[in-house]
């Protein structure tokens, strides 16, 4: 009998070039089951974008994200690249990579979240997601790996919570920031009202021992790719040879029974974790609570208030 296996493509990269990554994207899409014409669909790249004024390394690289506006299009989708930042715009954060420019050259579009809808998940909470991100007939997240502080190390699925718009963000730590397990089942519940999706992760330069903002420089050079972000989560977090039930994220993924938790399930097509062991990745020993301080909180929405004026 055939078990259905998850295909998660891992290849070696050592170059932000745009060619270069729109290359190797040519060589994972095809083994990661993503086969039908994208021509005329409407394709949302949504990269980690946290903020314009912290360190490059915390968001996903320029390079990256006009390589994968380079891909799709060639392959004749309409392509736009969207994100929810901390604090500030995705304009401005692409305007912050050097982006903006090889982005307009392309007539690929950076739109900002600003359209929200309510939904509510299986879990039972309630959430303001963005528009943009449900509206389209492909959604690619473009994660950039790091190291962090809350939820031990962000990849593929912690990417997916950028769709909730700004100032919720900061209220789920709040209101649902009890645990960490707690909050990690809800970031997996945001797969759920997604369109059908495709993950290439930003693996080249990633950030360990601290994070999201404030961690070391790693050269990993490496890309990875899936369909499905628990099994890109699961084979990365074996690449990194982290300890899976560290993760908040995987553990519920885990105890759920979700499609690409399970190692033993996925394929790898193109190169293996265990190409990449060795690399040194550290992530954090202690993971920090999840619900903000309120004094960090109150400070928090008074600087995005200020944001929102200034711009």
């Amino acid at each position: 009998m055939n078990i259905r296996t998850l295909p998660v493509a891992l290849q070696r990269c050592d170059s932000y070039t745009p060619s270069v990554i729109a290359e190797l994207i040519d060589r994972i899409v095809p083994c990661v089951g993503l086969n039908s014409s994208l021509h005329g669909k409407k394709v949302l790249l949504k990269p980690n974008l946290i903020s314009s004024s912290g360190p490059r390394l915390a968001c996903t690289h320029g390079g990256f994200i006009a390589g994968a506006a380079m891909w799709f299009q060639a392959q004749g989708a309409k392509v736009l690249v969207g994100d929810s930042p901390a604090f500030g715009s995705a304009k401005k954060v692409c305007q912050t990579l050097k982006v903006l420019e090889v982005l307009h050259d392309l007539n690929v579009r950076v739109v900002n979240f600003v359209s929200p809808v309510a939904v509510k998940l299986s879990g039972g909470v309630s959430v303001t997601v963005a528009r943009e991100a449900l509206e389209c007939d492909l959604f690619v997240g473009l994660p950039k790996i790091k190291a962090h502080n809350q939820m031990y190390v962000t990849m593929a699925v912690k990417n997916i919570f950028g769709i909730v718009k700004g100032v919720n963000k900061a209220m789920l730590h709040m209101v649902h920031g009890n645990s960490h397990n707690q909050f990690a089942a809800i970031i997996l519940d945001l797969m759920s009202i997604l369109p059908p999706q495709l993950h290439l992760a930003d693996a080249l330069e990633v950030m360990d021992k601290s994070g999201p903002l404030d961690g070391s420089c790693l050269a990993l050079d490496c890309v990875a790719g899936a369909r499905c972000p628990v099994a890109l989560d699961t084979a990365l977090l074996d690449l990194l040879q982290l300890t899976r039930t560290q993760s908040p994220l995987w553990r519920i993924a885990a105890l759920r029974g979700l499609d690409g938790s399970k190692f033993d399930k996925l394929s790898f097509p193109l190169l293996t974790p265990q190409n990449f062991h060795g690399s040194g990745f550290i992530a954090p020993d202690t993971l920090y609570g999840i619900r903000f301080n309120p004094v960090r909180f109150l400070q928090n929405m008074t600087k995005r208030l200020a944001l929102k004026v200034v711009n």
